[in-house]
């Protein structure tokens, strides 16, 4: 009998990706696959992109020490992030873990092994960067940009559609530049169309991780008249002040971001942009905040997430000077996400008595889970949904708002 196989997946979608792929070469080979209290040898599948990542993924594998120590574990294998960056400092500090690995293979298509729900996926179609912000390891964690060819994608989405998974999200670090290496120009829309295609049982294709400079014409097109594809663009800035956005090497100027926001809501008026944003880089003033609070005012965003800068050694922003306090970066992301909540609760109450199309996501006691097209798994809002008739999980079904909440809606199932 084979040892029994349970993982612990930290991080992003990306890195569930990659925990799916692992569990599914191992299930070829006839290891039985089980919860992670239940294995035999336990993987844990770590991030470090962050601070706060390490510190997680450091506490997991500590964990699964402690039950080695008690007999309950046999092996422990750390993957991912952590691995690669820190292999040869863990190997030192870490002699109960049994073998560190890095990088995964792009190329997932025999064997995966699904960790998310049944009825939503996530593929993957790029891996590594190629844009190189000052502050990010990602391109030293994960090498050159890599894209998985356009036959190798449609065959995971043919196996996703025949199973008829209700929302696929395309996923990467920069999917807007899919294609640059294998076929010399980015072919993002030409993949969508063939998907599109390829794929009448799924319900909702979602892209994540858009870079703003790289949102073509064709692209908003393309979402704009395909009903499937979801009316979410997340479109991490990162800033807006000029001169902090040298700094990151972001490769895009204040005027540049506003013209790209306005052309995305010109050309399509019901879309929910997502951003993410950095507060307290080095340098930072009082001023250069108050102007990012400014903008996330102006424009309000349907959908934020902030990050408190996080010092990385290997990153060129490592060694810039004025480096801002702990207590001021904290200060300044709670201001920034106070601001966000009253956002987001405007936004909300523009849904107030409207009917839309809800994914039932999961089933409670006396209501259902669902989100609509402008909520990504696991990051945006949800609906409570209440149902006089019973409703299944990947069902989609029109709903009517009832109430609004800071982030979230409350509605009734029209059956």
């Amino acid at each position: 009998m084979r040892d029994k196989i349970g993982i612990l997946s930290l991080g992003c979608p990306r890195n569930l990706v990659d925990s799916e792929s692992i569990l599914g070469g191992l299930a070829l080979r006839g290891y039985p696959i089980v919860d992670i209290d239940k294995a035999d040898v336990a993987i844990v599948n770590t991030c470090a992109f962050i601070e706060d990542a390490k510190t997680e993924s450091i506490d997991a594998i500590l964990d699964l020490i402690d039950l080695k120590r008690q007999g309950k574990l046999k092996k422990i294998i750390v993957y991912g992030c952590l691995a690669e960056r820190y292999k040869d400092k863990l190997h030192k500090e870490l002699p109960e873990v049994d073998a560190f690995v890095g990088k995964t293979s792009l190329n997932h298509n025999l064997g995966t092994f699904r960790l998310t729900p049944k009825h939503y996926a996530y593929v993957k179609i790029c891996e590594g960067c190629i844009n190189n912000c000052s502050y990010c390891v990602i391109p030293k964690i994960k090498g050159r940009f890599t894209s998985l060819d356009i036959d190798s994608i449609l065959g995971k989405i043919e196996r996703l559609d025949k199973n008829k998974v209700s929302e696929v999200n395309i996923i990467g670090q920069d999917i807007t530049g899919y294609g640059l290496d294998l076929y010399g120009s980015t072919r993002l829309p030409e993949l969508l169309k063939r998907i599109i295609k390829k794929s009448p049982n799924i319900g909702w294709l979602r892209l994540l991780y858009l870079y703003p400079s790289r949102i073509n014409d064709e692209l908003l097109e393309l979402i704009k008249d395909e009903p499937r594809v979801c009316k979410y663009i997340d479109l991490p800035l990162q800033h807006i002040n000029d001169r902090i956005l040298k700094l990151m090497h972001r490769q895009t100027t204040r005027q540049d971001i506003l013209r790209t926001i306005d052309k995305i809501r010109k050309k399509i008026p019901n879309i929910a942009i997502r951003t993410s944003i950095i507060v307290g880089f080095p340098s930072e003033t009082d001023k250069d905040f108050k102007e990012l609070l400014d903008f996330i005012e102006d424009v309000k965003f349907e959908r934020l997430g902030a990050f408190i800068y996080s010092r990385e050694e290997g990153t060129q922003a490592y060694n810039f000077k004025k480096q801002i306090p702990a207590a001021i970066k904290g200060g300044r992301f709670n201001t920034l996400m106070m601001q966000q909540q009253k956002i987001s609760q405007d936004v909300n109450k523009e849904f107030l008595g409207k009917i839309i199309d809800v994914l039932i996501d999961e089933k409670e006691e006396d209501f259902y889970l669902g989100r609509t097209q402008y909520d990504a798994p696991e990051v945006d809002g949800l609906i409570y949904v209440d149902s006089k008739k019973a409703l299944k999980v990947g069902d989609f079904v029109k709903v009517e708002i009832t109430d609004t909440l800071e982030y979230d809606l409350v509605g009734k199932a029209l059956l």
